[in-house]
């Protein structure tokens, strides 16, 4: 599937892909890829299933690494994944290796325990409407999933992410099934880990549990690996933005 594409930066510049995590969207990574655009030509597609892209099945692994290297312009990049986008960068690194230059994890969801998938796809099944975005945005921090994040930057992102029904309430623009499908997929072994130059960044009060897959990381590329903690939860590119575009710019330069 050709996938809707954020882009940023000049044509011809290298190329970076940035891949979002479920339920999210390609312009999350606005900010980032911003600061990133100096230097690289920046893609972050809508993944199968969310934003702008198609929504229709399959929903598989498979499906959305055909998707992204489709989207990737044909050439090499460096790819940054985080959450689910992060698992799907590291599948592209271990099935193509010659299309990742570096690989940049960010709290990456590389394998979630089978219970924790299980819940968190029940959990999707809710049905979640907002009469105004303001609603949304204050979700986000009473429920935890963001902590030290500005509030603007959250209303920036829940403005894009956000459309009004025929109902007149506002959802996220996603397909609930796509999203449940990733969990299960991400409840599966992940990939070896591919031999490039490789970042984990890591949120310090993440809810995912890293420290088997850093150590096996750690095993398996030795030097080729650098591992960053950064402040705040699992959504590092709001709750700790300026440490993580710090961190990616000079991993890549």
């Amino acid at each position: 599937m050709k996938l809707h594409v954020h882009a940023w930066g000049e044509e011809g510049s290298p190329l970076a892909v940035c891949l979002h995590g479920v339920t999210s969207h390609g312009g999350r990574f606005r900010r980032l890829a911003a600061a990133l655009g100096a230097h690289h030509r920046v893609l972050a597609p809508d993944l199968r299933g969310h934003g702008h892209s198609g929504w229709e099945p399959p929903w598989t692994l498979d499906a959305h690494v055909g998707d992204v290297l489709e989207s990737a312009e044909g050439r090499a990049a460096a790819w940054i994944g985080h959450s689910f986008g992060a698992r799907i960068a590291a599948e592209v690194a271990a099935r193509q290796p010659g299309a990742v230059e570096r690989l940049v994890l960010l709290d990456p969801a590389l394998q979630v325990l089978p219970h924790v998938a299980f819940d968190l796809a029940e959990l999707e099944r809710r049905e979640m409407a907002f009469a105004h975005v303001e609603e949304a945005v204050q979700l986000r921090f009473d429920s935890g999933r963001v902590s030290l994040a500005p509030r603007e930057l959250v209303l920036e992102d829940e403005v894009d992410h956000l459309e009004r029904g025929a109902d007149g309430l506002l959802r996220y623009r996603y397909c609930k099934g796509a999203v449940i499908a990733a969990w299960s997929e991400m409840a599966t072994a992940p990939p070896p880990a591919a031999q490039v130059p490789t970042l984990i960044l890591r949120g310090a009060e993440s809810w995912l549990f890293l420290d088997e897959q850093v150590a096996a990381y750690e095993r398996e590329l030795g030097d080729l690996l650098e591992v960053i903690e950064v402040p705040g939860g699992h959504t590092v590119m709001w709750d700790a933005l300026e440490e993580t575009i710090a961190a990616v710019g000079a991993f890549l330069r």
